[in-house]
């Protein structure tokens, strides 16, 4: 046996002590689906809004700040470490099966359980891992001053509550709902956000007098309050201390430019070998590896924002750390770029920075759009939907493409796969670039997330309707 199955097979034994949500004995109904759907939802939601006990408030910015749009995080609860430790187990994985350094047969049912079990095993390591990490930096307050009873009860609320996330994410992906519960997070946890932002009710107090935060409840306020109607709608579209309503238009626009681009796609002809007459299509779209270019390009930002900046604070003076990055303290309780690789790898805040400083433009763009798409190319390769792979899953099912033989359905996929990935994954980059510059709410990276997972739970929804006879949802 050689060494690489040799790694799955030490799995085994620990099966029996991972937690496991079983498989449905019967096919669970569309409805049923829905409503357990929304309890996971409502479950993640309460332990979003549950403080961590122990804690220490803390008046530092938070240098977590620019990558909980992507890890469904929120600071100083239960879901402080949100989906990035199941997100960075699950690419591990991949890689590590993808660049062949452990020997996976997908076909095989017992190595999918091991090749599961691993990736749980993994989630929870870098989950103890992650929620120490975070008590040692100082967090939650200084571990003298916090004391050694508490730090370890707040990593044992931490581990908890992310062993809830890795079941509640199984459970969805066994079959009780609709998806997975990576992307039901994330999707909700931008949304909310850009909902509150349109229509939150909480005041706040400027030069003028007191104005609400939501754009939307702010253009009527603004509109009975104010004299001139004419200057209450240039407040409400262009007020910069606040959300406004030409971020909200922004936000919808970039939305529905998404969405158009999601129907972009080639469909090549498909027919089995087995029985004569049966034909098909196999579609190539545009987004071929959907947001995954998105949310690598992000991690790998943020990661590097993060240990930068917790250099910054402590060997400022350095010249490889202020290469690096440099940082500015803010009043909302985060810190932005200003100088450095950091700041050059930072998108522009509006048009008018963008022709300021021509130089961190074109390195961000050229970034984003390079990054985009050497992220997707290689997500193909090690993710098994290259044209290798792909013509050996049809080959598997006796399936060849019109006209062509498994030698040549290779050739003729390597036409399109490459090119979808790497075209998408910059139009993806693209897309992010200009939500950023039109000051879309969320961030360009949060909006892309948000739209392709609901596109993919709208999919979702289509197809169980169409397998269930076309009848009415509920």
């Amino acid at each position: 046996m050689s060494e690489k199955v040799r790694f799955l097979t030490l799995i085994r034994p620990l099966m029996c002590v991972l937690p496991e949500v079983s498989t449905p004995m019967r096919r669970v109904q569309f409805r049923d689906k829905i409503v357990w759907t929304a309890i996971t939802l409502f479950i993640f939601l309460v332990c979003c809004q549950i403080p961590l006990y122990g804690i220490s408030t803390s008046s530092h910015s938070d240098p977590l700040y620019w990558v909980r749009v992507i890890m469904a995080s929120n600071r100083g609860t239960l879901m402080e470490l949100g989906i990035s430790p199941i997100v960075t187990a699950s690419m591990v994985m991949q890689l590590l099966a993808g660049s062949k350094i452990i020997d996976v047969d997908q076909s095989l049912k017992e190595d999918r359980a091991l090749f599961q079990g691993a990736q749980k095993l993994f989630a929870m390591l870098i989950t103890i891992g992650e929620a120490v990490a975070y008590v040692i930096s100082g967090m939650y307050g200084n571990i003298s001053d916090i004391g050694a009873f508490t730090s370890v009860l707040i990593i044992l609320q931490l581990f908890f509550a992310g062993v809830i996330v890795i079941i509640l994410d199984e459970f969805l992906q066994k079959g009780y709902g609709l998806g997975s519960g990576i992307s039901l997070f994330i999707a909700t946890n931008i949304c909310e956000n850009i909902v509150w932002r349109a229509f939150s009710p909480t005041t706040i107090t400027t030069g003028k007098g007191m104005e609400f935060e939501g754009a939307v409840i702010a253009l009527f306020h603004l509109l009975i309050t104010r004299q001139s109607k004419v200057q209450a709608l240039r407040e409400a579209f262009y007020r910069s201390h606040a959300p406004n309503l030409m971020s909200l238009l922004a936000t919808v626009f970039i939305f529905l430019v998404v969405i158009y681009f999601q129907g972009f796609k080639v469909d090549l002809g498909i027919r089995s070998q087995k029985v004569r007459g049966q034909q098909g299509t196999y579609p190539i779209k545009l987004f071929y590896t959907s947001n995954i270019p998105i949310i690598l390009q992000t991690a790998l930002v943020s990661n590097l924002y993060f240990f930068s900046q917790l250099l910054y604070k402590r060997y400022k003076t350095y010249f490889i750390v202020a290469l690096l990055g440099q940082w500015k303290d803010m009043d909302g309780g985060y810190s932005i770029p200003v100088g450095g690789i950091a700041y050059y790898i930072s998108p522009p805040r509006d048009f008018s920075s963008l022709v300021s400083d021509p130089l961190h433009s074109v390195i961000y763009i050229a970034f984003v759009l390079l990054s985009c798409a050497l992220f997707s190319k290689t997500w193909i390769e090690v993710s098994g939907s290259s044209a290798r792979d792909v013509a050996k899953q049809l080959r598997d099912q006796q399936m060849v493409l019109e006209g062509h033989r498994y030698d040549s359905m290779v050739k003729t996929l390597n036409r399109y796969i490459p090119n979808a990935a790497a075209f998408g994954g910059m139009c993806i980059g693209g897309l992010t670039i200009i939500a950023d510059l039109l000051g879309a709410i969320g961030s360009g990276t949060g909006i892309l997330l948000s739209v392709t997972i609901i596109y993919q739970y709208f999919e979702a929804f289509y197809k169980e309707k169409q397998e269930s006879g076309g009848v009415s949802l509920f």
